[in-house]
C-alpha cells in the first residue's frame, strides 16, 4: 500500500465543526455594533485567515475597534467554547487516531489562533501544529502548509492535506500537496490533485491512503 509521507488536517469545519460557532459570535460582535450580520456575511468568511476577517467585520460594522482587537474578541469566546466540548465532524477523532497507528506523522494546520488550536492539539496526535498566528500569510498563501511539512520534515508534494473550503484547498494546493476536499458550508471545486468526498465517515485510514494515491501520481515537480 503506498502511504502519504504526512496527513495535514484543517481544523474549522474539517475535523470540528466550528463554523456554526464563529457565525455565532460574528453576529454577536455585529449585534453589538448595532449591525444585522447574514448567513451569508458568514460563509463569506469561511476559510480566511482572522485578520482577513476581522478586517471585513470592521468595514461592514463600521467599527472603532481594530481588525485585531475585533479577531481577539472571537478568539477569546471562541476557545472558551471548545474548552467546554469539541462538535467533531463526522469520523472524527477516530480516523485521526487511526493515521496515528499506522504510522503516519500528521499536522494541524489551522488559521485559527493557538488559543483555539489548543483543546483540539491537546487530545489528538499531532506531530506538529501551524496556527494563524505563527504565519505571515494565510490561506490561501501556502505558507502555512509549506511550514507544517517543514516542521515534520517531509516534502509538501509527498503530503495528503485535508480541506473543507476553497481558500484552504487552494493553500495546500500551492503547497504543493494532494487535496482530500470534504465540503461543509460552501461549495468547493474540483481541480487537479483534488479529491471530493462527501464525509470522513465512511473512511478508514486504508481508503484515505488509497485516495492519496490516486492523485499523487499527478505530482508537480
Amino acid at each position: 500500500m503506498s502511504t502519504p509521507a504526512a496527513v495535514l488536517w484543517d481544523l474549522d469545519g474539517t475535523l470540528v465543526d466550528t463554523e456554526p460557532l464563529w457565525m455565532a459570535e460574528e453576529a454577536a460582535v455585529a449585534a453589538e455594533h448595532g449591525v444585522e450580520w447574514t448567513e451569508q456575511d458568514g460563509l463569506e468568511l469561511v476559510g480566511n485567515a482572522l485578520l482577513d476577517s476581522g478586517r471585513i467585520l470592521q468595514r461592514k460594522l463600521s467599527s472603532p475597534l481594530t481588525p485585531e482587537e475585533i479577531v481577539d474578541r472571537l478568539v477569546v469566546r471562541l476557545a472558551d467554547s471548545l474548552r467546554g466540548d469539541i462538535p467533531w465532524r463526522p469520523g472524527l477523532p477516530a480516523l485521526v487516531e487511526e493515521v496515528a497507528t499506522a504510522g503516519i506523522p500528521q499536522a494541524l494546520v489551522t488559521m485559527s489562533y493557538a488559543q483555539i488550536a489548543a483543546p483540539v492539539a491537546e487530545v489528538l496526535p499531532f506531530d506538529a501544529v501551524v496556527t494563524g498566528d505563527v504565519v505571515a500569510r494565510g490561506k490561501p498563501d501556502p505558507e502555512p502548509y509549506l511550514e507544517a511539512a517543514r516542521r515534520l520534515g517531509v516534502d509538501p508534494r509527498d503530503c495528503l492535506a485535508v480541506e473543507d473550503s476553497p481558500t484552504g484547498a487552494a493553500s495546500a494546493n500551492a503547497a504543493g500537496c494532494v487535496v482530500l476536499v470534504v465540503p461543509h458550508l460552501v461549495a468547493v471545486p474540483l481541480t487537479p490533485r483534488r479529491v471530493v468526498r462527501k464525509g470522513l465517515e465512511v473512511l478508514d485510514a486504508t481508503e484515505l491512503f488509497d485516495l492519496w494515491a490516486s492523485r499523487s501520481a499527478d505530482r508537480l515537480r
